[in-house]
């Protein structure tokens, strides 16, 4: 099932407003969020255009999840942050998806919740490509 308005689903111009696709783990896509306050801070999503976790089988469920222990791994030896955060919205985006969000101890927003989208720091095509090859050498 794919929507044809999802940048999870179609990638593309609609994937690039905000995001970089990185690779496709067993369930899921990894995808490297362009705004980058959080160094490492990526997006999980689900293969299929399914708006919750309780509309897909146990099983699948359990490889997302796997998935998303996969990418959290890979930040952690990639980045070293004292803290994941996780979240799982999509209010507007009904397209099953975690944000995968690196957190520093004494940087900005420690200690409570992470801003959607801050749109802050950006940066190079080369500094991006560096820091995906960091995620996948880790993965």
């Amino acid at each position: 099932m794919k929507d044809s308005n999802c940048g999870y689903c179609m990638r593309g111009e609609l994937l690039d407003k905000f995001g970089i696709f990185i690779c496709d783990l067993e369930v899921s896509s990894l995808i490297l969020f362009k705004e980058q306050s959080k160094p490492g801070r990526v997006i999980v999503a689900y293969k299929d255009h399914v708006s919750e976790i309780v509309n897909i089988s146990d099983e699948e469920r359990n490889l997302f999840m796997a998935d998303v222990t996969r990418a959290a791994k890979a930040l952690h030896a990639a980045f070293h942050p004292n803290k994941v955060n996780y979240g799982a919205y999509g209010d507007t985006g009904c397209h099953l998806h975690m944000h995968l969000v690196p957190k520093y101890e004494g940087e900005d927003e420690w200690g409570g919740v992470f801003q959607m989208n801050p749109d802050k720091v950006y940066l190079t095509d080369e500094e991006y490509a560096e820091m995906i090859e960091k995620i996948k050498a880790n993965l």
